[in-house]
């Protein structure tokens, strides 16, 4: 799909109650499905150019995308059957107000005249093309209030909404039952899960939330997190439950020398400042470090920020403990960031774990003699986390795999694999509400001989 002249926005522009929102919506989902831009830099545009959204409408507009992105398999099978033939290239902007309309009336329960006429009114405002397919959009709409959810009728919801690629892959690695409850948890809006510096018992109750046995506070309703209290002061970070885990492998790290590597955005960099380590983040990126730095200075943490290709990186000095969140497909975050399927292809998968072999042998060559090293990816794909430890412990005779025990994680059994830390997000860690889930993430531990 090519991209498509915009519609006016900005700040002082005038809008029938719901427009500015849907507008945003629709540029946002076009910027994600026609340009492959990530689902937060498309929103941000799209907020940017329709300045003063109040916080309402701004989660609404969060709310529509979020639903297309996570039933979009649906909402094109509806679509493609009342569409004669595909809208051209040409013509993005209008799918993407057609999926974003077909996404209200299907999944939200927004009223049927409000959703089609706003849709409407978006393609009235589209020039030079866009006012021409108004007539096309109010009718297909107008069926799919009448029909859609008819359409709908024994479709397979998991397998429908999962690219192809992905529910094959998924199958082989896990099962057609798990791949199933895989698929199906990506169709639910997460919770929002917090790590704090201290007290999680505390925090969950002045914020409404639950302990999980993991140690993270988890809340069900959260609003803008910079409202919520103990932001400004720095008690607690965002961080899913999952994510939280992988710190605890390196054991007690308290006046360690800690080398986190890809560190950004800093959530790992927090966890291991707190638990009074000597942290050294390093990540590839400035403005990825600057980030982590806001993040720290927000938190009252201190760590060292270096700014290096961690493949190339040459510190002088080994570490006890070293830390590596390797970039990867992200597929085990998909609840969350449900522009994923949409961005990534089959493709990037090679390159991807040419980039963590070479990562994991330079994480490696900083591991002083009887250290060790966490390697994690939050990818639900084998090649991106077991196999590169099992192809490192191969290539090293140095090396020595450091099981992890159920005790490490509360005792959960369900996380550790063959000594091997593997969530799956439709594990739901005890202490939360049933089936909300954790994202996939994967780690193992490997220590280097005295």
């Amino acid at each position: 799909m090519k991209a498509q002249p915009r519609a006016g926005g900005g700040e002082g522009a005038q809008h029938p109650p719901g427009l500015a929102s849907r507008l945003a919506a629709s540029e946002a989902l076009e910027a994600v499905m026609a340009r492959r831009i990530a689902l937060d830099e498309a929103l941000a545009k799209a907020f940017a150019q329709h300045r003063g959204l109040p916080d309402r409408d701004r989660a609404q507009t969060r709310l529509i995308v979020a639903t297309a992105l996570r039933r979009m398999g649906e909402i094109e099978l509806v679509i493609g059957k009342l569409v004669a033939k595909p809208l051209p290239g040409t013509a993005s902007r209008i799918e993407a107000v057609l999926v974003t309309g077909a996404a209200q009336l299907l999944f939200l329960d927004t009223p049927a005249h409000a959703a089609i006429d706003l849709a409407v009114q978006q393609c009235r405002r589209f020039t030079p093309e866009g006012g021409r397919y108004a007539g096309l959009v109010n009718a297909v709409l107008r069926r799919v209030a009448t029909e859609g959810r008819g359409l709908l009728e024994g479709a397979d919801t998991a397998q429908t909404n999962t690219p192809g690629w992905l529910w094959a892959r998924w199958v082989a690695a896990y099962g057609q039952a798990d791949a199933r409850r895989i698929a199906h948890q990506h169709l639910e809006t997460p919770p929002l899960d917090l790590s704090v510096k201290a007290d999680p018992a505390g925090w969950a109750a002045r914020l409404g939330g639950s302990v999980l046995a993991t140690g993270s506070v988890r809340l069900l309703a959260a609003g803008r997190i910079e409202a919520l209290e103990g932001y400004s002061e720095g008690g607690w970070w965002v961080q899913d439950g999952a994510a939280a885990l992988p710190v605890r492998l390196l054991g007690n790290v308290a006046g360690v020398r800690v080398a986190d590597l890809c560190a950004a955005p800093g959530g790992k960099t927090a966890e291991l400042a707190a638990l009074g380590a000597k942290v050294v983040a390093v990540d590839s990126v400035a403005a990825r470090i600057e980030r982590v730095k806001e993040n720290l200075a927000r938190l009252r943490l201190e760590a060292e920020t270096v700014v290096a290709d961690v493949a190339q990186w040459q510190p002088g000095e080994l570490f006890p403990a070293v830390l590596l969140d390797a970039p990867c497909l992200s597929t085990g975050t998909i609840r969350r960031n449900p522009d994923v399927p949409h961005l990534k292809r089959a493709a990037d998968l090679a390159p991807l774990t040419a980039l963590q072999r070479r990562l994991i042998d330079a994480a490696w060559a900083l591991v002083a003699p009887g250290g060790k090293l966490v390697y994690c990816t939050c990818s639900l794909e084998p090649e991106e986390g077991i196999e590169q430890v099992r192809a490192l412990l191969a290539r090293h005779g140095e090396a020595r795999h450091l099981p992890i025990e159920p005790a490490e994680v509360a005792g959960d059994e369900r996380l550790v694999r063959d000594g091997f830390l593997r969530t799956l997000p439709f594990m739901t860690p005890e202490g939360a509400a049933e089936g909300s889930g954790m994202d996939g993430f994967f780690a193992g531990r490997v220590g280097k001989a005295e």
